[in-house]
């Protein structure tokens, strides 16, 4: 008899993906309590959010784990890979017998769609998977690798065809190596790669010049018209930010300048920076950020101090002494333990050249002790070679903006890559940091035509990608822009994408972006990842990330927590004003409404407080992009501007 339409069954093609907890019965033998939260906190911090950021949806949790559906293969797999690896970082320090790991498996087929939950073959084929995983591993059908194959920087080992239990044909199977996987991002390629011999010069492709200082600017200003702070002293610290990594972790110092002549310490400064982000991008490297390493700049070293306050087993140091049109660069590796010497050299090479000595640094290191490099982008020494004179101002301008930490010195920092454009209309250094000087006119000031400023500052960096598409700081530029506008998600994209570029830049505007689509769990997890690689939390990023946490937390309606975040962020920072602003509403949330009047009276008291109503703070709000692709992410952000609202109101703000 034919099948009624009410009771037709729904079918579709899915990507699915099962995890479970590898040993979960000897785990919960021993603390089955214990167990249980943490597999719920592991959960709710990163594996629901990550299925939701990918497009999926949990199915359902089964105890020891959990089942997704996804439309995309490419969204599974990359959704399985960030779990992985972020288990792999919350797992560090703990002790191997309560680790949890999950074993994943993924497919793709028909499945069956019953009141929301899932069955099939399909379904049954990435159960099996599952189950041949290693612990924190991932495996994949031959039908879901024929999707993604060649779409990630990741190797998927050919482990033959298996008979799986009640699924009558065998699957050929694909292990993924994640001993040796790079991001967790699908790779993405110039479509012209002609193009590349045309690009902009060498200078245009070192990476990272003071990229966690142009950030800074434009993506804190972005809600809280963030000024430059002090940087608070070490013992101001969490505690677990010093802790040593287990991967290959060094900083590099701050190089010298042996000329003589102060003018010349741009040189030493890029240098340096560039070095910093050559190694970020060894495997699994564990870099200290260029912001911290310059906390050092003039001080007498103590290696073994240094290791003990970063967490690191090397450091580089070494001088730089340019003569005209050549320099000469002393490095030498350090180990931070036993404060032995384990590598030293001297390069002396034409300024046009300093590129190719950068390189030759790190790989001598890295055969030094014993590192393997990421695949190299195309050969710079093919790319077209820059205008000498462009180069030199867009390095100086790079280490004038390191430098600046008042507004008067940034603008002059600005016109030093003007004048760059001005020569080499596609000096991409020079593009990408220009960009910042106009998502600070929105961001910091008020901008007089703060519609053309962001149509500029986006320009800007969108010209710099479509030059060089490999140029993080050109999508870090383009994150600010974005950030700036309030188009929160499409931020996020740029931002990741300059991190599969540079995996250990530090990217203040990432968590301020997760908070404003309602992801306080990934903006906590990346700025206490950021605060590991700048462990001094330096110069001007501290009190974003401290702000960053605090917003979250606040989301998370963990008042109390939020508050200590908040005061952290507003320490070294006294100046910005909006610190208090919002720390006035987070009393109130915590029932301290006395505490929170006070704090708004002394707030409104100053003459250049930039929010005076509730109407003016919302109109701050109206534009900015909302989670609409995500329901809860959704009514969690609604929710915590309604009870910011209450709180402004309670602390006094007028309507």
């Amino acid at each position: 008899m034919a099948t009624s339409g009410q009771d037709r069954i729904e079918r579709r093609l899915a990507a699915i993906l099962a995890a479970d907890v590898a040993g979960y019965s000897r785990l919960t033998g021993v603390d089955e309590e214990g167990t249980h939260v943490r597999l719920q906190a592991h959960l709710r911090a990163l594996v629901d959010p990550k299925v939701a950021e990918h497009r999926g949806r949990v199915v359902k949790n089964t105890g020891d784990g959990m089942l997704a559906e996804f439309s995309s293969v490419v969204d599974a797999v990359r959704c399985a890979l960030d779990i992985q690896r972020g288990m792999s970082e919350r797992n560090t320090e703990v002790p191997d017998e309560k680790r949890i790991e999950f074993r994943m498996g993924i497919n793709v087929g028909d499945i069956i769609i019953d009141r929301g939950d899932i069955f099939g073959d399909g379904v049954n084929v990435a159960a099996r998977l599952e189950g041949l995983a290693k612990p924190g591993g991932i495996c994949i059908s031959d039908d879901a690798h024929r999707q993604v194959r060649g779409k990630f920087d990741v190797t998927f080992e050919d482990v033959g065809e298996r008979q799986l239990k009640n699924i009558a044909r065998p699957v050929r199977v694909f292990q993924v190596a994640l001993d040796h996987a790079g991001p967790a991002k699908p790779i993405w390629r110039s479509h012209n790669a002609a193009s590349a011999v045309r690009r902009a010069g060498w200078s245009t492709r070192i990476t990272a010049i003071g990229a966690a200082v142009v950030l800074i600017a434009a993506a804190g200003g972005a809600v809280l018209y963030f000024h430059l702070g002090r940087a608070p002293v070490v013992s101001q610290l969490p505690d677990q930010l010093a802790k040593r990594s287990e991967r290959f972790s060094i900083v590099v110092l701050p190089f010298a300048n042996l000329s003589g002549d102060a003018s010349q310490d741009y040189l030493a400064d890029v240098i340096s920076d560039e070095l910093t982000t050559g190694f970020s991008r060894f495997r699994n490297s564990f870099v200290i950020s260029r912001s911290t390493a310059f906390t050092y700049k003039g001080k007498p070293i103590n290696v073994r101090q240094i290791g003990k306050e970063l967490g690191v087993r090397y450091v580089l140091e070494g001088g730089v002494q340019p003569s005209g049109d050549r320099l000469r660069v002393n490095a030498q590796l350090i180990d931070t333990e036993s404060d032995a010497h384990l590598w030293a050299d001297r390069f002396d090479e034409n300024r046009s050249d300093l590129l190719q000595m950068q390189d030759a640094i790190v790989h001598r290191i890295a055969l030094s002790v014993g590192l393997i490099l990421t695949e190299e982008r195309a050969r710079r020494a093919q790319l077209r070679a820059g205008n000498p004179t462009a180069d030199d101002l867009a390095w100086r301008c790079s280490a004038a903006l390191m430098q600046a930490p008042w507004v008067s010195e940034r603008d002059s920092a600005f016109r030093l890559c003007e004048q760059a454009l001005e020569i080499d209309p596609e000096n991409v250094r020079a593009l990408a940091h220009l960009s910042l000087k106009f998502s600070n006119r929105v961001g910091f000031f008020a901008s007089l035509d703060a519609k053309a400023d962001l149509r500029r500052a986006d320009e800007l960096a969108s010209l710099a990608i479509k030059i060089d598409p490999d140029y993080s700081p050109a999508h870090t530029a383009k994150g600010d822009a974005l950030v700036v506008a309030g188009r929160y998600r499409d931020a996020i994209d740029s931002y990741e994408r300059a991190l599969i570029l540079a995996p250990s830049t530090i990217l203040p505007g990432l968590p301020l972006a997760y908070n404003f689509v309602g992801e306080p769990e990934q903006a906590i997890a990346y700025a206490d990842k950021a605060m590991r690689l700048s462990p001094h939390v330096p110069l001007r990023a501290g009190p974003i990330f401290y702000f960053s946490k605090a917003f979250a937390f606040g989301m998370l309606q963990d008042y109390e927590q939020a508050l200590v975040w908040i005061e952290r962020a507003e320490a070294p920072a006294p100046d910005i004003l909006l610190m208090g602003f919002v720390r006035s509403a987070l009393l109130a949330l915590a029932g301290k409404e006395d505490e929170a009047r006070a704090a708004m009276q002394r707030y409104l008291a100053n003459d250049n407080a930039p929010i005076r109503t509730l109407s003016q703070w919302h109109a701050r709000q109206s534009g900015k992009q909302l989670p609409s692709y995500n329901p809860l992410a959704l009514a969690r952000l609604l929710t915590f501007r309604r009870n910011f609202d209450d709180g402004l109101r309670k602390a006094g703000l007028p309507e």
